[in-house]
């Protein structure tokens, strides 16, 4: 067992001499050292001043001012309806296993793959750095409301200069004092947080007992310009001190002009303005490098802080209502400052809050970041990012969001792109929520989480109320990012990226074949809606990759296996021989680019492995219905992986879960002459098993003379026009059988029309070809022939053919029932008949339509040629000495007529019912 692996050691459950190892470690930089954080300093700190912000004490006036109390708490109540569905899938994710650097780009990525992890991971670094950039513009901005030289308010100091120039000095400076903080490390940062944390709290606390301990007073407003520039009478707000009056004027909604932009505002903008105020939830989460117990700390963190935060705009919304008039509310945004007991702690709150995010944002945007370069999804882009400190610090991330932040800084006012970040966020939790959905519908054993308050009810609901969300702040952001993800999703996808991760989509489809594998009734088939199911048995797939990509034309949407035994005993072997080489299959079937599942047998002879897959390949109703074989001649076997440019070139073995080239995972092809692994007996054998087993039955002559274009998954063929030649009889019994329409003959046709259905076998023209004796009247067939195929809705061109017509040969007498190669006729007389019908069909190959000559002999292509030739497939004799002589029947019947398809239907295929 030691030798084994296991994904548990990739938890680090168990050391090199058995002892336990602590699971918080795993993964994190530098090792379990690395992750000092609690619960309180690592997840509730920094999300409750992420979902504060500056929006606590700078926009509750806002809010209640233009919506009123009651849309307002209702506004409150959509907003964190929203918030709480995805901490629930938050929570439940995080509780499912141990959770690594990154936070909520690690959760998605480990449930929806790299791709989709991948692009949603970049969005929300991205959204991260711009939060941090609009924080630190907010702060400049308030301190510049205050001690700006232009500052418009009543009680500005006026002694900082201004201009965009020296916004971007501050913003820099401001940005180097959150860098620094960052950079030396989470521990330093969750002090400064836990510092700011007691400012802000402090700040609230101040401003909740002033409005209780101040009474009413009237604040002057700032001075809006009048019609020509003159300057308005002074104008006041009141506040009133609890007054159910008061109360009474501010329920309802009172929608008017912002001050600060003069737009008008609405439900929609002033919702989307809180909301943007609300979007911290997953700051600790991306913390959970960081964090000592992560699977715990994240989800009761978070819900501590969520509860948190929705009381206290509650507290706010209802004192505001009570002691405000609309007035100070809706002109008057810093209010807080004029009624409090001491104005410059509301200034220190605000400070603190804007400063707490935007430390937030940028060590939550080098965790993310840093994680994407651990993981190499990027390549080279983001490699330097992937250093860290001795003590497990990503310094070299956090330089890199800093380099990022201040450049958007140059932007410098940023109130259209924070709707941008807001929908940025909102994508990141609907991918959470999506990860947790298809988590809980998979329905995977491991899927386990011990926080159990989630359903995939709340999943879906939290994915449709943020893509919602999106939409409503803002429907060209919304519309934008998903196109991004799109994008970044479609190059991860033609990069590549790790397959070790697990695929939830896997687990889904899963989920949902097993079920309606279970509704395919058998019992309920019906021959309107047959399609073929094929198994094709394989030798080795080097010289049968032209019949590999034909039978995958062949198959209309049915299933495709690939067959192969391996010669051997289990009881005389140390391990199964077989396992191993299903990835080399796989390869081949990717390579080739064929829809193909892979079945593989060992058996003491190719016949009994033969026998094993027909009876047990597939499942339920799917399972396969024809048998596939190559011809068995002494043509010499070619090496088509020398020729196949899908083949030919040199597999990209830098990318991680490739493969090594197939040219070494297969053998080279038999020598000539060398002994076979099927003897000829085995081989006819093989043909009457499956005949046995009601299978139909296809044997591929010379499949590699196709043109590469025929085989091609592309639309058209080629230019030149073909036929595809179907003799629907069989020519080593031309007389006394019952006639064109038998089940063998109607399944030759349908096999033919399907290949007609293949883009790359448009341009092919159908041919059907009658045989008639000497004494029989030319016509009468053709007629019954022709209206059959009105009735089967399959368009072809049919021409009788007089049986020895360039033959050389007239046609022997045939008067016993049943196949001539069952009859008691000789070997001469059999081989007679079989050269004559091979000369009449070669006869017909070169002929047009009409007749004219399409290839004459020692002349060069002038006409359409048969492409492909379908022949009745005789049954096998009863009488097994006598399957060398029909193996060699069929070898004459079929010698130089180019690519051949000697098929045997043995149950009914068509059906002229609607």
């Amino acid at each position: 067992m030691a030798s084994e692996s296991s994904p548990l050691l990739a938890y680090r459950l168990l050391g090199e001499e058995g002892t336990a190892l602590p699971l918080n470690g795993a993964g994190a930089p530098g090792g379990a050292s690395a992750r000092k954080l609690s619960t309180f300093l690592g997840v509730v700190v920094p999300t409750v001043l992420s979902m504060f912000s500056i929006v606590v004490f700078l926009r509750i006036g806002f809010v209640v001012g233009h919506a009123g109390l009651l849309q307002a708490l209702a506004m409150l109540l959509v907003a964190y309806f929203i918030l709480a569905l995805t901490v629930l899938s938050v929570c439940a994710i995080a509780t499912n296993g141990a959770v690594q650097g990154g936070g909520a780009y690690f959760m998605i990525s480990r449930t929806l793959g790299p791709e989709v992890g991948g692009s949603i991971g970049l969005m929300f670094y991205l959204a991260n750095v711009c939060g941090c950039a609009v924080s630190l513009l907010g702060l400049v901005e308030s301190v510049l409301d205050v001690f700006g030289a232009d500052a418009t308010g009543p009680s500005g100091l006026r002694v900082l200069p201004q201009g965009y120039g020296w916004n971007l000095l501050y913003g820099s400076l401001l940005l180097g004092l959150v860098g620094g903080v960052c950079t030396l490390g989470a521990g330093l940062y969750a002090r400064a947080s836990f510092l700011t944390f007691l400012l802000v709290s402090g700040s609230l606390a101040s401003v909740l007992i002033s409005f209780v301990a101040v009474g009413p007073r009237d604040i002057p407003l700032t001075p809006r310009p009048g019609p020509n520039g003159s300057s308005l009478p002074p104008r006041f707000g009141h506040f009133t001190g609890f007054n159910s009056s008061t109360l009474k004027d501010n329920l309802a909604a009172g929608y008017a002009e912002d001050y600060t932009t003069g737009a008008m505002m609405n439900f929609a903008s002033v919702f989307a303005v809180l909301f943007n105020g609300c979007t911290g939830i997953m700051a600790g989460a991306n913390m959970s490098g960081e964090l000592k117990d992560p699977s715990r700390a994240i989800p009761l963190g978070t819900i501590v802080a969520v509860a948190y935060t929705f009381f206290v705009y509650v507290l706010l919304f209802f004192l505001s209502s009570f002691t405000c008039d609309r007035t100070l509310l809706q002109e008057d945004y810093g209010f807080f400052r004029a009624i409090s007991l001491w104005p410059p702690l509301v200034l220190i709150g605000i400070y603190a809050t804007a400063l707490s995010a935007s430390m937030s944002s940028l060590i939550g945007a080098s965790r993310i970041l840093h994680a994407l370069a651990r993981d190499d999804l990027f390549g080279v882009i983001l490699a330097p990012a992937k250093v860290v400190s001795r003590g497990g610090n990503p310094w070299a991330a956090v330089l890199y969001s800093w380099g990022l932040v201040q450049l958007v800084l140059l932007a410098g006012k940023l109130n259209t792109l924070a709707a941008v970040v807001t929908v940025f966020y909102l994508v990141a939790y609907a991918a959470v929520d999506l990860s947790c959905l298809s988590l809980e519908w998979a329905s995977a054993p491991n899927f386990r989480p011990t926080f159990s308050l989630f359903s995939w009810h709340t999943c879906l609901l939290g994915v449709a109320s943020c893509l919602l969300m999106m939409f409503l702040i803002s429907p060209g952001a919304a519309g934008g990012s998903l196109l991004l993800m799109g994008l970044l999703a479609a190059l991860l996808t033609a990069r590549g990226g790790p397959s070790s991760w697990g695929y939830v989509s896997q687990a889904l489809l899963f989920h949902q074949v097993r079920k309606y594998l279970l509704r395919l009734d058998v019992r309920k088939d019906h021959v309107k809606f047959w399609r073929p199911q094929l198994l094709l048995l394989v030798g080795n797939p080097r010289g049968a990759l032209p019949l590999l990509r034909l039978a995958n034309q062949l198959k209309k949407g049915g299933l495709y296996v690939l067959g192969h035994v391996t010669l051997g005993d289990l009881d005389s072997l140390p391990s199964d021989p077989v396992q191993p080489q299903y990835g080399a299959w796989l390869s081949l079937v990717d390579r080739a680019q064929v829809k193909a599942f892979v079945d593989l047998t060992l058996s003491p002879s190719v016949r009994q492995g033969a026998q094993h897959l027909l009876r047990i390949s597939g499942l339920g109703g799917m399972k396969p219905n024809t048998l596939v074989l190559g011809f068995y001649d002494d043509a010499p076997p070619q090496d088509h992986f020398l020729t196949d440019p899908a083949f030919s070139e040199p597999a990209d073995s830098t990318r991680e879960g490739s493969s090594p080239a197939l040219s070494t995972l297969f053998p080279p092809p038999r020598a000539p002459g060398s002994p076979r692994a099927l003897s000829p007996q085995d081989y006819v054998a093989t043909v009457a098993d499956a005949l046995k087993m009601n299978k139909n039955v296809v044997l591929a002559r010379a499949s590699g003379a196709l043109p590469p274009e025929r085989l091609s998954r592309g639309s058209g063929g080629t230019s030149q026009l073909h036929h595809v030649d179907v003799w629907p009889l069989n020519l080593l019994r031309p007389r006394g059988g019952p006639g064109y329409v038998d089940v063998c003959g109607l399944f030759l046709l349908q096999m033919a029309t399907i290949l007609g259905m293949v883009p790359a076998w448009h341009s092919a023209r159908l041919r059907i070809f009658l045989c008639l004796g000497p004494r029989e009247a030319p016509g009468a067939a053709e007629g019954r022939l022709r209206a059959l195929l009105s009735q089967l809705r399959i368009r072809a061109e049919v021409q009788e053919v007089v049986w020895g017509e360039g033959a050389g040969a007239g046609e022997p007498e045939v008067e016993e029932e049943g196949d001539f190669v069952n009859s008691g006729r000789g070997d001469v007389e059999a081989e007679a008949l079989a050269r004559s019908a091979n000369a009449l069909v070669r006869a017909q190959q070169g002929r047009g339509t009409g007749g004219g000559p399409g290839r004459p002999e020692g002349g060069d292509t002038e006409g359409p040629t048969t492409a492909l030739t379908f022949l009745y497939l005789p049954r096998p004799p009863a009488d097994p000495a006598r399957y060398p002589r029909y193996l060699a029947l069929l070898e004459t019947l079929t010698r130089d007529l180019g690519p051949t398809l000697l098929v045997h239907g043995v149950t009914p295929v068509t059906c002229t019912d609607l």
